[in-house]
């Protein structure tokens, strides 16, 4: 909210300079965002007054002015404005004045010059050369009553400041400058001036019949008839002036006044054009199918979850946000009606949001508005529409008052001894009564505690908290000791077996991944396809559509951000995730870190695609497939082994898929993208992906002491023929458990052998394999930690090994 500094002295003038008011205001939660000054800095420039106005005699857009500045002679000013003419009073810079700096950034001087060959002494101002406003369309032109002579600063009270205040949502008490002197006079004690609302005399008993249909929508609806007024009346300098420095342009002066009140004292109005009004008033919630036209000129369809006031025959307004065109007041409108109503907060919230616009009215309504006042406001606006339309005709009707259902203030109770434990310093009855009684809330002392009962203007005092930040505003959050905490410091140490999650992340980065962050709540579709949940867990209030649950895997993710790369040309793509799932568990219990009824571990998972290495010239230019992204997973484990198992995922291609097991326990999936999801997501290869367990990944082997063998390691090569459904992990687990592990080191696979078969020896035998066999090549590494192996004994390990894998697996040694 923004308003001029003179205006909240006038109701409140604490002895304080403008700086040291900010910073009061700020530390009583109302945050001053901004000070600007309401005009830059200029000087020489004084109220002047046209005398004469003659064609200049070699230019036609140009006029030689005398103007009188109160000085004995009259001033010769050459001026080129369309609006230049003879009665007229204007800003005038005289010799000596320096204007506001231009485009260059220095100031303007105005010096005695020459204009087509006649003496100008001084320059006649418009308001953008004073930099006042964007309008340049001619001379600015004042009052009739402007003092001739006096400073224009002075005149135009433009030594102000504009203060800017960020208000959070639960002080809509002070959405207005009398609501912001209120606060002031509360924080510094200076006398509060409070407006009187005398009551206007009535000519007349009309009465406009109003039903509120509708008292969930509206608690109270005051209004009152005018006959008889001006509308094209000349809204006054002093309130144009104000409504500007609020952020808010002139429009007509009835609607000027309507605004100049809401600024005022908080109170959004309206006032309808009476002729236009068609019967009585039914104050409720629109009808399906019913549209309305607004004064902003757009038309919006309404339905049951908005309020509206309309006639006998239409919608007339939007309540609380917006009135409507078809009775909006004119140049020719005659007769008015005055509203001001109590609108509740829960009927106007987010109503203006639909149809993508706000209003001030809207915002202030819904925070709250002060139901106690649409009366005496309703008497306010009057006494202004007198001041500025009224006719020696004009008359008033008296003020109809429907209240229906208005919020019943709750009592809300202080115990001291909470506040201070709260606040954090100590606090006494009294301290706490008089920063309450300050702030206009009566307090009924009891034992330890303070009972209140919450003015009308106070929508946001509903509880203890609430009451105790009102304590510490009063208080002063500067006042708060700085008292260090006292508590036992304890290091949380990590497990030497443990690694950190940023571990793994720079283990990742320098395989070559990047890190993206992603929504936890995603697309159900992705629940559905990619992690094969039909039931993922539903937000009640998604941020967007398609971010409707929450994710219970992280491959959606990585699929979204592969796709967004490759859509920008990005030829190679490999990124990870660190993230939480979260998961249905009904054996969850509630605690300070988990909710009853779902587990949300954090995973790790990538996803790579492109080329297996960047561009370069010492090798082949292939795609990344299965065995890198299985590589990339045993280099994130090391020294741990992973063993990897045939498997199936919802997300991954059924034969090139595999589960991750880690001692025995699944921790994750690695494979390539089903292909069904690779069409559906247009992707021109497929990529690889990995999801693990976050907690398996972490864990690792304490280094241990090993000595150093000092006998000499011995490799045999074997190869073995087996069938193609066995497996190089069937063939190492039986080959390591052959022998104990100081005498059998190390099993490596180097070479797997298919023959080549034509059509016609499909079914035959091909150098003595038979149809569905195949080859592993193994080298065996033995040793002894003691004694060097002697060739029998090496016989001897390798016949063992061979002996296991007949056994086992039907192989034999090709």
């Amino acid at each position: 909210m923004q308003f001029p500094e003179s205006w909240l002295r006038e109701f409140c003038n604490p002895p304080l300079t403008t700086a040291e008011l900010a910073e009061t205001l700020t530390m009583a939660g109302l945050e001053v965002e901004e000070l600007s000054p309401v005009a830059p800095p200029f000087h020489g420039v004084v109220v002047g007054e046209i005398k004469e106005a003659v064609q200049h005699p070699n230019a036609d857009r140009l006029r030689v002015c005398q103007v009188d500045v109160g000085q004995p002679a009259l001033l010769n000013i050459v001026c080129g404005a369309a609006n230049a003419r003879v009665g007229i009073k204007v800003p005038c810079a005289t010799v000596g004045a320096l204007l506001p700096p231009g485009e260059d950034g220095k100031p303007f001087a105005i010096k005695v010059g020459k204009l087509r060959g006649v003496e100008s002494q001084g320059m006649l101002c418009s308001a953008r050369e004073l930099k006042l406003s964007e309008d340049h369309e001619g001379l600015f032109e004042l009052p009739a009553d402007a003092p001739l002579g006096q400073d224009i600063r002075e005149y135009l009270a433009l030594d102000d400041t504009l203060f800017t205040l960020k208000l959070t949502p639960n002080l809509a008490h002070a959405l207005s400058v009398y609501g912001v002197a209120r606060e002031v006079a509360a924080l510094t004690g200076a006398p509060l001036r409070e407006p009187a609302f005398p009551p206007v005399g009535t000519g007349i008993g009309d009465v406009l019949p109003v039903k509120i249909g509708a008292p969930d929508l509206c608690g109270r609806f005051s209004g009152r008839i005018v006959r008889h007024i001006d509308a094209k009346a000349t809204t006054p300098r002093w309130m144009l002036d104000r409504l500007a420095r609020c952020g808010q342009r002139g429009v007509s002066p009835l609607v000027d006044i309507s605004n100049y009140v809401m600024f005022e004292l908080g109170r959004p109005s309206h006032i309808f054009d009476l002729e236009k009004i068609h019967g009585g008033l039914d104050v409720r919630w629109a009808r399906e199918g019913e549209s309305l036209k607004l004064l902003n000129g757009s038309t919006v369809a309404l339905d049951g979850q908005v309020g509206v006031i309309a006639d006998d025959s239409q919608v007339e307004s939007l309540a609380g946000i917006m009135g409507g065109d078809a009775t909006a007041v004119s140049d020719d409108t005659r007769h008015v009606y005055i509203e001001a109503a109590f609108w509740w907060p829960k009927a106007v919230a987010g109503r203006s949001r639909r149809f993508n616009f706000s209003t001030d009215a809207g915002h202030r309504f819904e925070r709250g508005v002060d139901p106690e006042g649409t009366v005496e406001h309703i008497e306010r606006i009057t006494q202004l529409v007198l001041e500025i339309c009224g006719t020696p005709e004009t008359v008033c009707g008296p003020v109809d008052d429907q209240r229906v259902n208005v919020p019943v203030p709750q009592p809300v109770t202080l115990r001291v001894d909470r506040a201070a434990k709260v606040i954090g310093m100590p606090l006494s009855l009294q301290q706490c009564a008089d920063a309450l009684r300050k702030l206009g809330l009566p307090a009924e002392a009891g034992e330890g505690r303070l009972t209140v009962v919450p003015p009308s203007y106070r929508f946001d005092i509903a509880i203890e908290e609430d009451l105790i930040e009102e304590v510490v505003r009063m208080v002063g959050y500067n006042q708060l000791p700085e008292t260090p905490p006292l508590a036992p410091i304890t290091p949380k140490l990590r497990k030497e077996a443990r690694r950190s999650a940023f571990a793994v992340r720079r283990e990742l980065a320098a395989l070559g991944y990047q890190e993206t962050i992603n929504f936890s709540f995603v697309e159900e579709r992705w629940e559905r396809e990619l992690a094969g949940n039909p039931d993922p867990i539903r937000l009640l209030n998604p941020i967007a559509s398609q971010m409707g649950v929450m994710r219970s895997s992280l491959l959606g993710s990585l699929l979204q951000v592969l796709k967004f790369n490759l859509d920008r040309k990005a030829p190679r793509v490999r990124v990870f995730e660190l993230g939480r799932v979260f998961l249905r568990d009904a054996g969850i219990a509630d605690s300070d870190t988990t909710v009853a009824g779902f587990r949300q571990p954090m995973r790790v998972a990538g996803a790579a695609y492109g080329a297996a290495d960047a561009l370069q010239w010492a090798r082949k230019d292939e795609a990344v497939d299965f065995f890198d992204a299985k590589g990339d997973v045993e280099a994130l484990l090391a020294p741990r082994r992973a063993v990897f198992a045939p498997a199936s995922h919802p997300a991954m291609h059924p034969g090139r898929c595999a589960e991750v097991l880690l001692e025995g326990r699944s921790i994750g999936f690695v494979g390539e993208l089903h292909p069904q999801w690779r069409q559906q997501w247009d992707l021109p290869q497929a990529p690889v992906l990995f999801e693990l367990e976050l907690d398996a990944v972490l864990e690792r082997d304490v280094p241990r002491f090993a000595p150093v063998g000092r006998q000499q390691m011995v490799d045999r090569d074997i190869a073995v023929v087996v069938s193609e459904q066995t497996t190089h992990a069937d063939v190492m687990r039986v080959a390591q458990a052959a022998l104990p592990a100081e005498r059998l080191r190390s099993a490596v696979l180097f070479d797997v052998f298919r023959p080549k078969r034509g059509k016609d020896d499909a079914e035959a035998v091909v150098g003595g394999f038979a149809p569905g066999e195949k080859s592993f090549a193994v080298r065996l590494t033995f040793g002894d930690g003691t004694a060097t192996l002697t060739e029998a004994e090496i016989d001897e390990s390798v016949q063992a090994v061979l002996q296991q894998l007949q056994q086992q697996l039907g192989a034999r040694l090709r």
